[in-house]
């Protein structure tokens, strides 16, 4: 093993430069973006786009209720980046994991559909 001394620093070294480790650190890290958007369709206080990006409708304006959409939505954006939820224009498309197909759903809004009911729930 060689120790070297740069400054007050001491670097340890293995001599075939295997050595590695990961520093995870204290906080978490959550780069989504989140626009505020003048929403057309009646009722919608949130969206999750295929970009992992989340818009919300601007017409919202109480912190508490901002704060619930975006957890609603961080779920959504955690089944794209894990593989569940999918879509296009036509079509929902979710699966319970990543080893089971795809299952289509008609895009039409369903509170029961089995990743609102996740999002709902909170549980990611």
């Amino acid at each position: 093993m060689t120790i070297e001394k740069i400054g007050l620093i001491k670097i340890s070294l293995i001599k075939n430069n295997t050595m590695s480790f990961k520093i995870k650190p204290p906080y978490k890290i959550d780069n989504t973006p989140i626009y505020f958007v003048n929403e057309d369709e009646e009722g919608v206080m949130g969206r999750t786009n295929m970009n992992g990006s989340i818009t919300i409708n601007s017409k919202i304006t109480d912190a508490s209720t901002i704060k619930k959409v975006i957890d609603h939505e961080m779920v959504h954006v955690d089944q794209i980046k894990s593989g569940l939820l999918k879509y296009d224009d036509k079509n929902i498309y979710y699966r319970t994991s990543t080893k089971t197909p795809f299952k289509k759903y008609s895009r039409k809004y369903n509170k029961n559909s089995p990743w609102e009911k996740q999002a709902y729930n909170n549980k990611k």
